[in-house]
């Protein structure tokens, strides 16, 4: 599946998030789309984030035609009812400010030091948020990429198997929380208290039960991965850890970590290769109709510049 445009924007804001913002001006209208209008300063801010992006400076008439087209690509998802709520690109925001490593109110301030209103990036978020929703809903049967058609273009490169054995894990993660800011001698204790459930757990039902019984302690929603979807050092973790036994604890941002293993079963997966395939027919066939279907409605949109 396409990842989203602001997939690059995360380490570039970390590294330019020096600076101050420049006074405010007056605002213009540039430009009406279907009524509504994008001003001097709209073009400014996206200049900003663009050039924490790239590290290039924009070409102003390549952000006024990005704005353009968020603006036509809003309408469209709302005609046809894909219209996210403030929560839902509120929630994309905290989830890109966790990918860097900050919290919500991080980022905003990162962004602000380099003279970057949030609700910039907020709209590039939603329209990115909309018209992925729009173009996979919308086509859904035109992007399917048929098995035959991969199994051939993965024998073109050379490659003949197609599937490997590998094993698939059923997991609970669990955590004894730890209070940020705690001493070092919290998360040894913890550590200990850690260490002993390892050596009575016995099965998940028993974590399960030995965690929610817990104060300070919480047990996550189940996950199912392949070896393939794994780091090599999870891997052979799990590959030790007898099933109904708990991995050994690890300390992380919210305290000490574990996983319960409930299941481990072999299975046949698609070889790497088949995958990569796979994805790379599925993003061509996206961005082609996406690009087409962009076309298509910023024709019918109506566009004035002034």
């Amino acid at each position: 599946m396409p990842s989203l445009r602001l997939s690059t924007l995360f380490a570039a804001i970390l590294l330019a998030a020096i600076g101050c913002g420049a006074p405010a001006r007056a605002q213009t209208v540039v430009v009406m789309v279907n009524g509504e209008p994008i001003t001097s300063m709209d073009i400014e801010q996206r200049g900003k984030l663009n050039l924490m992006t790239t590290n290039k400076q924009p070409n102003r008439q390549d952000i006024l035609n990005e704005l353009i087209d968020e603006k036509v690509k809003i309408k469209e998802a709302k005609r046809f009812g894909v219209d996210p709520g403030t929560s839902d690109v509120d929630q994309s925001y905290a989830q890109m400010a966790q990918r860097m490593r900050l919290s919500a109110s991080q980022l905003t301030e990162v962004l602000e030091k380099r003279g970057v209103r949030p609700e910039t990036l907020r709209s590039r978020i939603k329209a990115d948020m909309v018209w992925g929703s729009l173009v996979r809903g919308r086509f859904k049967e035109s992007l399917q990429v048929g098995e035959r058609d991969v199994a051939a273009a993965v024998r073109g490169t050379g490659e003949e198997k197609l599937e490997v054995e590998a094993s698939e894990y059923k997991m609970r993660p669990v955590v004894l929380i730890v209070p940020r800011g705690s001493p070092e001698s919290a998360y040894q204790q913890r550590r200990k208290e850690a260490e002993s459930l390892r050596e009575r757990v016995t099965s998940c039902a028993d974590a399960i039960n030995y965690f929610k019984s817990m104060r300070g302690a919480a047990v996550r929603e189940f996950v199912t991965k392949t070896s393939a979807d794994l780091p090599e050092a999870l891997r052979d973790m799990l590959e030790k850890t007898p099933v109904g036994h708990l991995t050994p604890p690890e300390t992380t941002r919210q305290g000490i970590e574990m996983v319960a293993l409930c299941e481990r079963n072999k299975k046949m997966i698609d070889t790497p290769k088949k995958r990569e395939v796979r994805e790379k027919m599925f993003v061509e066939k996206y961005e082609a109709k996406s690009k087409s279907y962009l076309q298509e409605v910023r024709k019918a949109a109506m566009i004035e510049y002034r």
